[in-house]
């Protein structure tokens, strides 16, 4: 298993928490933000890491800001 940088954690922490707040799973995700759900899941793992562009397309496709989705990574 890859290492997990606590930033990562911490980013995957959020997207779970928000997904869910939203009632959404990995895959209605993945369908709205034309990411795989398999990368959703690396996100919320703390095993990917995404690129701004991926970061924004999920943050639209959740109907948060950016930064919402990265509060609290350091």
């Amino acid at each position: 298993m890859a290492v997990r940088h606590r930033s990562l954690r911490a980013l995957g922490l959020n997207l779970r928490r928000i997904r869910e707040e939203k009632g959404l799973t990995q895959e209605r995700l993945g369908e709205r933000s034309d990411l795989d759900p398999t990368y959703i899941s690396g996100i919320e793992r703390g095993v990917r890491n995404p690129s701004l562009l991926s970061m924004v397309r999920i943050a639209k496709a959740l109907r948060v800001t950016t930064p919402q989705l990265c509060e609290g990574v350091d």
